[in-house]
């Protein structure tokens, strides 16, 4: 399969409808997809230090991207916490990688899910959308035979939109699976 197949899609046939849809006068006015950022926040590796190494391989392997640790900013005693622990792992990916992990995403992951029936239309205001995912087993890089702890993630879309109509509007065109399809 070719890489760049939905960075064409993109180019092809997104720009047009997107184009149509919101009157745009000029290609550059319509929103574009800038990066996509996977977090997993993991506050049990305060007590298990194994769970960051894990986790980076696997959202290393998710992804085809190194993962970095997260560190907590700030002493909080409630949870155990020191600053500059390892709480979490991030990838941010952008450009070709991007858009090879949003095809798999697509096109692989979220069909792999049980009983799944879509995904919610909420987006922060800005054009933006934040997925949740229960258990990382979802996507086939990662071998159930080899997993510690079933751990979630947040899958965040960042884009240049300047309403949610018209993220969401980009992002249903990419192909994301929303639950409630709005129509203008």
């Amino acid at each position: 399969m070719n890489k760049a197949t939905l960075k064409q899609e993109y180019k092809e046939r997104i720009i047009p409808i997107l184009k149509k849809e919101f009157s745009y006068k000029s290609v550059m006015q319509v929103p574009v997809l800038k990066k996509i950022v996977l977090n997993q926040g993991l506050g049990i590796a305060t007590a298990d230090k194994k769970i960051i190494d894990v986790a980076v391989d696997e959202l290393t392997t998710i992804t085809g991207q190194k993962a970095i640790v997260t560190h907590s900013k700030k002493d909080v005693s409630n949870f155990k916490l020191r600053r500059k622990m390892p709480i979490g792992v991030m990838v941010t990916l952008r450009q070709e990688k991007m858009y090879e992990f949003l095809e798999r995403l697509v096109r692989v992951a979220l069909p792999r899910i049980r009983d799944f029936k879509g995904i919610d239309s909420k987006l922060d205001g800005h054009g933006n959308y934040t997925l949740g995912i229960q258990e990382q087993i979802i996507f086939p890089e990662i071998n159930i035979d080899n997993i510690i702890k079933i751990l979630g993630m947040n899958i965040t879309f960042v884009t240049s939109a300047k309403t949610d109509e018209e993220g969401y509007a980009l992002l249903r065109e990419f192909g994301l699976p929303f639950k409630n399809i709005k129509r203008n």
